[in-house]
């Protein structure tokens, strides 16, 4: 007993101590808060977000940090999506490898070929998770064979964005947009006046290949290669042929502008008056709104006279997990994915982005309906990505050499501007590809 008195007054005594004992106390707080960090499971997130995207995406994982206190996710910026790619294959399988990664939509087949990943299909079997709450027409593209291999995240599709001010002065309904190839020719005549131009499309294979999709083309056979092996290109039919036409006519005609490959040259253009439609990712809807010196007009991809709208391909990027992490890792990456795609963390990723909603919940909550309010362009690329029909074309095409193919459309499309015929240019590119798809199959 007097043991325990004599313990409790000693105690008594450093706790009335001076500022040195708080120090101690301190010190030793700060400890406790050093090895809780510690036990912390550690998830590494490359990815290829700059600028305000990647703003966007830290605050995601910042608040993702702070809402529990088992995981931290890291997240690192590696460049672009093909200088990623390029850092992957260096480190997959190794300890420096990352523990979760984006990677744009055509890197899917090569990822799924790497063998270095794991399908986010084993978490959703084994927990039983509801992928019903995703959109399906994105989850589409990243489901091969009926198994989801990847985490949908940055999502978008191409729309004509058009100058309203401009057709009011052509004499233009603003409210009534091109639809069909005819009516943007048309259009693209009267918009066509003192060094203005009427259309352009970025020289970039993306654009090629929605174009193609709307119509309802295949880009390669075996259903896009989503039936089996693709070991030939199926572009290069009449749905090809008409994108390739249009673009060559246009041309020809004087109303389309060349504006080249690079994407701030496009929307400069169009925002300095040079053009007055032209083909953007609904990601950059907002951006243009906001920056151009007059009202702009959003609306659906035209398609060729007399033909069914089948809708757009995704585009974008998603989260892959790594397949030679330990499982504890892995299972903290699942949950970090789970709270991406929850509709609060969507909608805010939808506001400040202009991505779409991998969760379509999203739309509902009253962060997206006041931001629609102000940007209600933003509801028309939703809609044509709710309208779109779940087909192998608009699924979207797998290819290990997707990027290679893509230049060589773009070459393919620069050559029509030098008088090369359409159907000599859309063949020519054919005949690239497939020897690229047969030099693969032999690897």
């Amino acid at each position: 007993m007097k043991k325990w008195i004599s313990t409790l007054l000693i105690a008594s005594t450093l706790v009335g101590c001076n500022s040195g004992s708080d120090e101690t106390v301190s010190k030793t707080n700060d400890q406790k808060d050093e090895e809780q960090q510690v036990q912390k499971t550690e998830v590494v997130f490359w990815h290829a977000m700059s600028g305000d995207l990647e703003k966007a995406l830290n605050e995601i994982v910042a608040d993702f940090n702070a809402s529990q206190s088992t995981i931290e996710v890291k997240p690192v910026f590696q460049g672009t999506y093909e200088e990623a790619l390029t850092k992957f294959n260096a480190v997959a399988g190794t300890k420096d490898s990352p523990t979760l990664m984006q990677t744009f939509e055509i890197g899917t087949k090569y990822m799924i070929e790497s063998g270095k990943i794991e399908p986010v299909q084993k978490f959703i079997d084994e927990e039983g998770y509801d992928v019903s709450q995703w959109e399906k027409n994105i989850v589409n593209y990243y489901t091969v064979n009926g198994t989801i291999y990847s985490m949908p995240f940055n999502s978008s599709t191409p729309v004509l964005i058009y100058n309203k001010d401009a057709f009011k002065e052509a004499g233009l309904d603003p409210e009534k947009p091109p639809m069909t190839y005819s009516e943007l020719k048309a259009a693209a005549k009267q918009l066509t006046k003192d060094g203005k131009y009427g259309f352009s499309i970025l020289n970039y294979g993306w654009f090629f290949e929605q174009m193609l999709a709307v119509q309802g083309g295949l880009y390669v056979n075996e259903e896009n290669g989503r039936k089996g092996e693709a070991t030939e290109v199926a572009f290069n039919g009449k749905e090809g042929l008409r994108v390739f036409e249009l673009i060559y006519d246009m041309y020809n005609e004087g109303t389309f502008y060349n504006v080249g490959q690079n994407w701030d040259d496009m929307r400069a253009a169009f925002q300095s008056g040079k053009m007055a439609m032209y083909l953007d990712s609904s990601a950059g809807v907002r951006t243009i709104v906001d920056s151009a010196p007059f009202q702009v007009g959003v609306s659906y991809l035209p398609i060729p006279d007399d033909v069914e709208r089948q809708g757009v391909i995704i585009g974008g990027a998603s989260l892959w997990l790594m397949k030679d992490v330990d499982e504890e890792k892995k299972k903290a990456a699942w949950e970090f994915m789970k709270y991406v795609t929850t509709p609060e963390v969507q909608a805010k990723w939808h506001v400040n982005t202009g991505y779409f909603a991998v969760n379509p919940s999203a739309y509902d909550l009253p962060i997206v309906k006041e931001q629609w309010e102000k940007y209600p362009q933003l509801m028309v690329t939703v809609n044509q990505l709710k309208e779109t029909k779940a087909t192998p074309a608009t699924q979207g095409a797998l290819i290990s050499i997707f990027p290679q193919a893509r230049q060589k459309i773009v070459s393919a499309m620069e050559s029509l501007y030098q008088g090369v015929e359409p159907k000599e240019a859309l063949e020519r590119a054919a005949n690239e590809i497939n020897r690229e798809l047969e030099m693969a199959k032999k690897r």
